[in-house]
């Protein structure tokens, strides 16, 4: 059984998917707290649902097939793994949104991983495993920094030169109450800087609080 938070259809707002309709799995649970979190409500939660149910959930939304594992922090439940395999038998593109901090060795190579590096203003930065770098393939996978300043900017700057990420898919999100997206926009173009800048677009279509979108 597998701890939910939520499970949701909605357009993707983040990622390199953003603006695909998305189905949105949220497990519960989280070893971090970072700063910035709005997602709290995830830390925990009394529902449980089996892999099987999971499935029949998800196929209510049929025929979208592109679905995202989020939380939380997913991978702290090891049956995650047989709901990858059950959703990759039934032909959905899964998405994995993770912070970085548990170790992405035994996931899936068909599971495409959106990895989080904490910065300092996230109040986790120390949390990244380094050895994860070996595991985010620079074909699939994604490489997420949210950054609440231009401290943090410069610091995802640094981390991307010293361990030579340049050729990966990096996304640069801006924490939107403490840093302007044009500021963030401002620098990349500056620094001509090969990153994507990310905005929460479902925060812009609905409000930043609502939940399920």
């Amino acid at each position: 059984m597998l701890k939910i938070s939520e499970i949701f259809y909605s357009i993707q707002g983040e990622s390199t998917y953003a603006g695909l309709p998305c189905i949105f799995i949220r497990l519960a649970g989280c070893n971090l707290r970072c700063n910035y979190c709005d997602t709290n409500y995830s830390y925990k939660s009394d529902i449980t649902f089996s892999t099987n149910e999971i499935i029949n959930k998800v196929k209510e939304y049929n025929p979208v097939k592109l679905i995202e594992i989020t939380g939380g922090e997913p991978l702290l439940q090891s049956e995650v793994y047989k709901l990858f395999d059950s959703l990759h038998k039934d032909g959905y593109t899964v998405l994995l949104e993770t912070n970085g901090s548990i170790l992405l060795k035994d996931i899936p190579e068909y599971v495409i991983k959106i990895v989080d590096v904490k910065c300092l203003g996230s109040g986790e930065e120390n949390s990244f495993l380094i050895e994860n770098l070996e595991y985010i393939k620079i074909e699939n996978d994604q490489i997420k920094f949210v950054l609440t300043d231009n401290f943090d900017y410069n610091w995802a700057k640094d981390f991307i030169m010293k361990y030579k990420l340049s050729n990966y898919e990096i996304l640069f999100s801006p924490v939107t109450d403490t840093l302007n997206p044009q500021d963030l926009a401002k620098w990349l173009i500056e620094d001509k800087l090969d990153v994507r800048l990310q905005l929460q677009l479902h925060k812009i279509i609905w409000d930043k609080d609502k939940r399920g979108v």
